[in-house]
């Protein structure tokens, strides 16, 4: 608004306006510009073409009328998906597959019979293996310096700190045995 006042004093945060007594200043519309950058979320500075983190070009934001008739589309592309998958489906049964027989040993209700823990304890124990295993499985990173090497083993620490917490919480959450009563 300021390049349609006549007479206007400079200022250091506007241009002079180049526009004579009786003209109108028409501007063509700026494509908006995206908020944020795609690529590390971090959102752009005020005019800034590129990401001031990663170095991203800023992409210009969504037209909404496409995007509302792109959207139509993917619905419908969805729900048609759904429909297939579901039609499938209703003819698909469990009972028609053949499964070995060994593999009724890894149900969930044998393993608890088997070893004699409570449903809470045995959960525990499991998530307690599950632990032990991430944390051996962060061993297979590879460190090139010793920060590296640092962090690795503070995150194995962290793997076998929760599996001994999730032991010991199978210990508190087991059931004492008829035995152990006598």
């Amino acid at each position: 608004m300021s390049e349609v006042v006549q007479e206007a004093h400079q200022e250091f945060w506007r241009p002079p306006s180049a526009v004579g007594p009786g003209q109108v200043v028409f501007q063509e519309p700026i494509p908006t510009m995206a908020e944020a950058c795609s690529r590390c979320g971090t959102e752009f500075l005020p005019g800034s073409g590129f990401c001031h983190t990663c170095g991203d070009r800023r992409p210009e934001a969504i037209d909404t009328a496409r995007a509302r008739t792109d959207a139509v589309a993917l619905s419908g592309f969805w729900k048609q998906s759904i429909d297939r998958v579901y039609s499938v489906a209703d003819g698909f049964s469990w009972r028609k597959i053949k499964f070995p027989s060994w593999l009724r040993y890894l149900h969930f209700h044998e393993i608890k019979s088997w070893t004699g823990l409570s449903t809470a304890s045995l959960i525990a124990f499991v998530i307690g293996i599950g632990c032990v295993a991430g944390a051996l499985l962060v061993g297979l990173l590879t460190a090139r310096n010793f920060v590296d090497w640092q962090a690795i083993q503070f995150y194995r620490a962290e793997w076998l700190l929760g599996a001994t917490a999730s032991f010991v919480a199978g210990i508190l959450f087991k059931k004492p045995s008829s035995r152990d009563r006598d």
